[in-house]
């Protein structure tokens, strides 16, 4: 893994991004904050199709499920294709407070179809409802339940896990746990795009302060206190950047240089490497949080980038 440091030097984004942030900024700034007012209004903002990447709409070819859970029966949302070579386990994003396995199906029926994979989104419980460690043990029994039952629902045991933002987090949570609790290691790979790795803020989130794109550090700041709920915010189990990531698997990483959220990437990304870990690194010049869901080119890359990821690591 190599860093150009060209790729941080902001007068190099192309114009596409530019005018998606500028359009992200008003937008933000016009949703419910959540500091004010509480979650519940953002939620319906994003149900209604007022979030920042549009309406929401469902395939027809999406099928619901639900399996037992620490919680009560979880749902899963799973995509399965004519010629499946694996499982893609998905968790969604969301500040762990919001989303639904439900909200991107376009995105999970398009992984599918370009990597011949049986995907499986997770319905966990979310924050402040229910806070850390409810979210988290959704994530561990989705993946202990795929990885004792993929060979028999998918006719495969190739299994690669990933997600988005808070999915990215439970993603490397679940990996931990599989790996400490029930002496698992034999993923495939993970992706990772621009995950929430340390709870107690990583310096650009820190850092960032006021301006809102997509997410500002007192946002930060607060998706991580609904989640954590007092709980040790540099605990492994919370923050994976504190955790031992010897004997994980093979992770693309994914992140832009405007997210609050930049260094948790690099720094895990670093962290993988160092651990003995096969890692691929992707940074975006001038990117914000959330551009993979995104229709430009940037966007459309990273999507495909993806795609060949996961269809790689089950081949």
């Amino acid at each position: 893994m190599q860093l150009d440091p060209s790729l941080f030097d902001e007068s190099r984004a192309d114009a596409e991004t530019v005018a998606l942030n500028r359009q992200l900024e008003r937008l933000s700034i016009r949703l419910p904050n959540p500091i004010e007012v509480g979650i519940e209004p953002l939620r319906e903002a994003r149900l209604a199709g007022r979030g920042l990447f549009g309406p929401i709409v469902q395939s027809p070819n999406g099928i619901d499920r639900t399996i037992p859970g620490p919680g009560g029966p979880l749902g899963l949302r799973i995509f399965t294709p004519g010629d499946v070579g694996g499982v893609f386990l998905h968790f969604h994003g969301g500040g762990w407070a919001m989303g639904s396995a439900g909200y991107q199906d376009g995105r999970l029926e398009q992984i599918a179809n370009a990597a011949g994979v049986a995907v499986v989104s997770v319905d966990y419980r979310l924050a402040p409802e229910h806070p850390y460690p409810a979210p988290a043990d959704d994530a561990e029994a989705a993946t202990r339940w795929i990885v004792e039952n993929a060979d028999s629902e998918f006719g495969t045991g190739r299994i690669v896990i990933g997600g988005s933002s808070a999915g990215a987090h439970l993603a490397v949570t679940a990996l931990l746990r599989m790996r400490d609790r029930h002496e698992y290691t034999g993923f495939a790979g993970a992706t990772l795009a621009y995950g929430f790795f340390d709870l107690s803020l990583t310096p650009s989130a820190r850092n960032w302060g006021d301006r809102m794109l997509v997410m500002n550090t007192d946002l930060c700041r607060w998706f991580a206190d609904a989640y954590a709920s007092g709980a040790d915010l540099t605990d492994p189990d919370v923050s994976p950047m504190y955790a031992d990531l010897s004997g994980l698997p093979p992770a693309l990483f994914i992140v832009g240089t405007q997210d609050p959220l930049l260094d948790d990437t690099v720094l895990l990304a670093s962290r993988w490497v160092a651990a003995g870990n096969a890692t691929d690194l992707m940074v975006v010049t001038g990117a914000a949080h959330g551009f993979a869901g995104a229709p430009t080119g940037v966007g459309s890359e990273a999507r495909e980038r993806i795609d060949r990821f996961v269809a790689e690591r089950i081949a």
